[in-house]
């Protein structure tokens, strides 16, 4: 049997922490297919018109994509800002001469702007992002699912090896925290394109490495996720003139409801070992099994903490 105490809104404290998990894949020809870790090509085509599924891109079967519309969201999402200036473009305001009303308000200076996209910056620093808009020149994109990643990548986790075209050179990608791809290739290391720790995205815009990183066969790539859980705290206190009597219906040495006289004795206490949190129907949400029975106090108050990880 059970008894029953209302908790107040000061006995329950939540409290966010944040966890991480690492996560390394490898194999030939695809990255990790069956949890969805895919790459793309994206390819500045500019056909006209466009013919869907006339280009198609993706190692993951389900998971084929345009090569223009890869590109095309790449640059929209990523690089728009950056399109004409490798620092980005500033964003353009006019200043406003009052009139006699709104409507005769005059704006001096150009209003116009092309710096009007959100474009995903990691970083409040500047920094230089170059994205290629020749013809038919490419980007390789490898985007892992959300439900890998959590909330974000870590910064400075992400890490991809892979061979180069012949098989016997190996190319080592990274990051720098920062946003920045960089590629190694013996003791060179160049920025090569970009990561997005919040999307699980990873773009590279150098031509040197975006094709060959897509049909690469041999690949491993490692990083960490980062997830933020709420620990939720239940305080449940209760005084010395509560919970001093046992409803185990065990001790019942009758139908009437007499029980044994041992347990009328002032030396004699019930044990507590399960507390469970209900609803205010009364519907058990959750149970907290105690390590070993707690003998209630006639004396003291006694408090017993519930952490509840979601």
């Amino acid at each position: 049997m059970i008894a029953f105490k209302q908790l107040l809104a000061s006995d329950v404290i939540v409290t966010p922490f944040e966890v991480n998990k690492s996560f390394t894949f490898s194999g030939s020809g695809m990255i990790a297919p069956t949890v969805g870790i895919d790459r793309f090509l994206g390819v500045n085509i500019n056909s006209n018109p466009w013919v869907s599924g006339s280009n198609p891109t993706g190692y993951i079967q389900g998971s084929v994509q345009d090569q223009e519309l890869v590109y095309d969201s790449i640059k929209q999402l990523y690089y728009s800002n950056y399109l004409s200036s490798s620092y980005g473009d500033n964003i353009n305001t006019a200043s406003i001469i009052p009139g006699v009303n709104t409507g005769s308000d005059v704006l001096v200076g150009t209003t116009p702007s092309p710096g009007m996209y959100d474009t995903y910056n990691q970083t409040t620093l500047t920094f230089a992002k170059s994205f290629p808009t020749g013809s038919n020149e490419s980007v390789g994109v490898i985007s892992i699912p959300s439900r890998l990643f959590g909330d974000y990548i870590q910064p400075n986790s992400f890490f991809l090896r892979y061979y180069d075209v012949d098989g016997d050179v190996t190319v080592r990608i990274t990051e720098d925290g920062q946003g920045n791809i960089k590629a190694g290739i013996g003791a060179s290391n160049r920025i090569i394109g970009n990561i997005f720790y919040p999307h699980g995205m990873i773009i590279i815009t150098d031509q040197m490495y975006s094709y060959p990183m897509y049909i690469a066969t041999d690949i491993t790539c490692s990083f960490s996720s980062s997830y933020m859980l709420y620990e939720t705290q239940y305080k449940c206190t209760f005084r010395e003139n509560e919970f001093n009597y046992t409803l185990n219906p065990t001790l019942q040495y009758d139908t009437s409801g007499s029980v044994y006289s041992y347990t009328t004795s002032s030396q004699w206490a019930p044990y507590i070992s399960t507390v469970g949190l209900y609803d205010e129907a009364q519907n058990l949400l959750a149970v907290g099994k105690l390590s070993q029975p707690l003998p209630t106090s006639a004396t003291t108050d006694t408090t017993i903490l519930i952490n509840l990880d979601m």
